[in-house]
């Protein structure tokens, strides 16, 4: 197996680049190239990685020193700039949501697929290693035929910072296309992945932040298997009480902070305030703090998506930060699973391993596209009072979880 470095260029500076750089700073790849519009984050970049910085995503793309390019650009850019990725021979993993219609995913995989690039879309937690191992229980058969899943989460994801376009759902703000495809992916790789119909409600609650804040939904698969899937953004019941106190970031979360998203917005008297807070805070900016997906102590565990419950005919698996709890007919176990060493590594694999390797890709673009096709489903299903039945849909099997 080959060792060399994959050499890497990112698209767009912001929070999910910081999110994801302890992964993005990882053994397997080289950090040749950046591009963002902010020349504070261009700065910051150059002289952190001592790496060439552009103004555009073009620009970046045309350079042949470049071999892929991650994309964390506002998600209305991701078309254009994963045609430009493959129109210029670069691999790609691109950042959920995977774009903001069926028309557009398609045309990125069939870039992709033209150009003879890898198309990878992540991250998201079905990438995480506690609910990869549920899957695999799952498919061995051990517990029997998959019958349900239940799955619910509850954040402060409507009250961090935003920009303009992020509390704009025709531009790709709010829960749906935010967060939805984190759940979605979940219980999809947990379900198998064809989905046949959806039933959702979704809620506005706070006009003052006018997209999407809370949903639920009811998924049929093809297989006969159902999922509940619940979310809420609004800051209020915080879901990481059921996962141990750990955060979805994987770190040790302080209950006795309840309450400090919303308390740090306040600060903020108007839209154009609370952009210049987040652009703070941001990669480049004056308060930014490093990734916070750096560990800051000696405890770490696998990230998560909330509470996630899947019921087979013999036995309950729940993945927890920490492993997965197995609730069988005559007794019940816990499959522990060591810290991860490095955050999000697992989607750095994946790249590493489809690019040098020739690996089978799990979340390609075909996959990323059933699932941005089950959350519009979840906006059409709200809007039309009725039942979705979907027909993009891809399952798991040729491909290795």
């Amino acid at each position: 197996m080959s060792t060399r470095k994959l050499r890497i260029g990112i698209a767009g500076l912001g929070r999910a680049f910081s999110i994801m750089l302890p992964a993005l700073a990882s053994e397997k790849l080289e950090i040749v190239a950046g591009a963002d519009p902010r020349p504070e984050a261009c700065e910051r970049f150059k002289a952190d990685f001592k790496a060439r910085a552009f103004e555009t995503v073009e620009e970046m793309c045309a350079d042949p020193s470049v071999e892929a390019v991650y994309i964390s650009t506002p998600h209305g850019l991701h078309r254009a700039n994963v045609e430009a990725a493959a129109a210029n021979g670069k691999h790609v993993l691109v950042e959920k949501p995977m774009a903001l219609t069926l028309e557009d995913c398609r045309a990125m995989t069939e870039a992709a697929r033209a150009a003879g690039v890898v198309l990878i879309v992540g991250h998201s937690h079905s990438f995480d290693l506690p609910v990869v191992r549920a899957r695999e229980i799952i498919a061995s058969g051990a517990v029997g035929e998959l019958k349900m899943i239940t799955a619910s989460y509850f954040t402060d994801f409507l009250y961090r910072p935003r920009r303009r376009e992020e509390l704009d759902t025709a531009q790709g703000g709010g829960v749906i296309y935010n967060q939805a495809p984190h759940q979605v992916d979940v219980v999809r790789l947990l379900g198998g992945g064809r989905v046949k119909s959806v039933r959702a409600n979704v809620g506005i609650w706070d006009l003052a932040r006018p997209t999407e804040g809370a949903y639920q939904a009811l998924l049929t698969f093809e297989s006969g298997a159902t999922a509940s899937l619940t979310y809420s953004g609004y800051a209020h019941y915080d879901g990481d009480e059921l996962t141990d106190w750990v955060t979805e970031g994987g770190l040790p979360k302080d209950p006795s902070r309840y309450g400090v998203t919303r308390k740090a917005l306040s600060a903020a008297a108007n839209l154009e305030a609370e952009e210049l807070l987040k652009n703070r805070v941001n990669y480049g900016g004056e308060g930014y703090a490093g990734s916070p997906n750096a560990s800051k102590g000696p405890e770490r565990f696998h990230q998560h998506f909330g509470h996630v419950i899947a019921s087979c005919q013999r036995a309950d698996l729940r993945p927890t930060p920490k492993g997965v709890h197995v609730y069988g007919d005559t007794g019940r176990r816990f499959e522990a699973l060591a810290s991860p060493r490095i955050y999000r590594d697992e989607v750095i694999d994946e790249l590493y391993s489809a690019v040098v390797n020739g690996a089978p890709v799990i979340h390609s673009g075909e996959w990323a596209t059933a699932t941005m096709e089950v959350c519009l489903a979840m906006l059409d299903s709200h809007a039309q009072g009725g039942e979705i039945w979907l027909s993009h849909q891809v399952g798991i099997e040729g491909r290795t979880a």
